[in-house]
């Protein structure tokens, strides 16, 4: 194997001070921290956008929002802009993505030579703003009611959706090993939680 393999795990409005693996913290995350000890942690980097997509592009791709033309979650990174899967490929590596990553136009890969999930979006584009109403501010948005319903619940779509794309992710890994293990892997996760709605199951 000519290069380390990568596990590159995203997590959606995760506040980075909170966590175990940067300092004293009640969170438990045994498993992350695990990995951040045996791996690397990144504890200088910052989002170029607050915005979802925008802020996914810019770091697939290592461009400004302005340099791509991605300024709100309506935008489609161009199939033209190299992403580190493009170079990780170059290099000789198996490239997968698993999970959200607002690939919405005709290229669903962006260099990764698999994409093991489909992506999490509404179909009406509902959380992209009208630029012909630029002053409108839909309620649901602006009224604090992801917080103000946040509480235990027994499902959501988007706790389906992170369990197929953990399930995917793990499945991808023991299929590595089985298949192609000489070859070095770079596999992404990319998980919508803990982005709100704040509904998790009781048990946690």
């Amino acid at each position: 194997m000519s290069g380390k393999n990568i596990l590159f795990i995203m997590a959606d409005q995760m506040a980075a001070p909170l966590l175990p693996i940067y300092g004293p913290s009640p969170i438990k995350l045994p498993n992350l921290s695990r990995l951040a000890e045996q791996g690397v942690v990144f504890d200088a980097a910052y989002c170029n956008s607050p915005l979802c997509a925008p802020s996914r592009f810019t770091l697939v791709s290592g461009q400004l929002p302005s340099k791509i033309g991605a300024y709100d979650n309506a935008a489609d990174l161009p199939a033209d802009v190299p992403t580190y899967a493009h170079y990780l490929r170059r290099m000789g590596y198996r490239t997968a993505l698993a999970g959200k990553m607002h690939f919405c136009g005709p290229d669903q890969l962006h260099g990764f030579e698999e994409r093991l999930t489909s992506d999490i979006y509404p179909a009406d584009y509902g959380w992209s703003v009208n630029w012909d109403e630029p002053d409108a501010r839909p309620s649901w948005y602006h009224n604090m009611a992801s917080v103000l319903q946040a509480g235990p619940c027994v499902r959501t779509n988007q706790l389906d959706f992170d369990e197929e794309v953990l399930f995917k992710a793990q499945q991808y890994l023991f299929d590595h090993i089985r298949q192609d293990g000489d070859r070095p892997f770079c596999l992404t996760v990319s998980m919508t939680h803990p982005h709100d709605p704040y509904t998790i199951p009781k048990p946690y």
